[in-house]
């Protein structure tokens, strides 16, 4: 079923299941056609919560970065990433590293900054062979499918993320921050407000407090925006987490999300978050070329697991400060 709205003025494919698909011929004018569209495209965004557009056989990263600059507000260097990732260009992400035989859940890039992209965009160059989607949920419902009671105490407690750095796993210190300066670091955590704490081998440790549930900046609607279930102990693949515990102690995993309060959140809790999200998950098959918009307040992501090569770029697109969302918990370090 296509169909169109006055706001946006491009058809769209919507089916069960999956994301609206956009179907264009402008192969090798990718960028004058994001140019040419960009108001109505984003349109669909604000509608729909995100969109595949399929035809443009966008081909290589200047031109995705091309692309990207056309359609975003402002790129943005991503700080605090909880793993490393190559830089293509000002703004111009790969996808993040991680083991393709494992799934990345559910979640909404940077929810634990004080400013994070209210906008994702996402390019693939490589399509793989099997699985890989960039699945889409679109959090109000998500917020709505959850026990009443839980939503409650997050909103009353929200939910903290404790991480711990070093040089073996996940990102490093100067990778997450931008700068191997111990001071220019714990001045960002002030401003943050991060709680850091070095160890005597350089390693760094640090808890922050966010908002599990917070309002659209634009459209008010109520969205669950967190990264609970995917920064859970409980979400990493059960050999790899009790390799981890081995090597670096229960309390030393690369991160875990807890209640605000500290309390520990169940095994029961991280999967009941991610059957909700399962049950609401839209996904289409990347094809090479395609190129996929993503509202990332209104919008939880995830990578498949996936077979073969596999090479899709991101984008962090128009900043948006948590302070603007209407956060149900104040945000300060101690």
């Amino acid at each position: 079923m296509s169909t169109s709205s006055p706001a946006s003025l491009l058809a769209v494919d919507l089916h069960n299941g999956r994301p609206p698909v956009l179907r264009t011929e402008a192969i090798g004018d990718g960028p004058n056609w994001a140019a040419e569209h960009r108001e109505s495209l984003r349109a669909v965004v604000a509608e729909h919560g995100s969109v595949v557009v399929r035809g443009l056989g966008l081909r290589d990263p200047a031109e995705v970065a091309a692309v990207f600059q056309r359609l975003a507000t402002g790129l943005m260097t991503e700080r605090e990433a909880f793993a490393p990732r190559e830089s293509y260009s000002a703004g111009v992400y790969a996808s993040t590293k991680w083991p393709p035989t494992q799934q990345m859940c559910m979640h909404h890039e940077l929810s634990y900054t004080l400013e994070f992209p209210g906008l994702m965009l996402f390019a693939c160059l490589s399509a793989p062979t099997a699985g890989g989607a960039t699945a889409v949920a679109d959090s109000p419902t998500v917020l709505e499918a959850l026990p009443p009671e839980l939503v409650r105490r997050f909103e009353r407690e929200g939910w903290l993320l404790i991480r711990n750095y070093n040089d073996e796993i996940g990102a490093s210190p100067a990778e997450a921050f931008g700068t191997e300066d111990r001071a220019a670091i714990d001045s960002y955590c002030r401003a943050h407000a991060i709680d850091a704490e070095w160890h005597p081998d350089g390693g760094l440790r640090t808890r922050q407090r966010r908002s599990a549930v917070v309002r659209h900046p634009v459209s008010g609607q109520r969205c669950w925006f967190n990264q609970i279930a995917f920064l859970s102990e409980w979400t990493i693949d059960p050999e790899v987490r009790e390799y981890l515990v081995d090597v670096f102690g229960a309390d030393g995993l690369p991160f875990t999300t807890r209640y605000g309060n500290g309390d520990p959140i169940g095994e029961d809790v991280v999967q009941l978050l991610n059957e909700v999200y399962e049950a609401t998950t839209r996904r289409e098959p990347w094809q090479a070329g395609d190129l996929m918009l993503v509202d990332n307040v209104r919008t939880a992501h995830s990578r498949e697991a996936y077979e073969g090569p596999r090479e899709v770029l991101v984008g962090l697109a128009d900043a948006v400060r948590l302070a603007d969302c209407s956060p149900t918990v104040e945000v300060s370090a101690r």
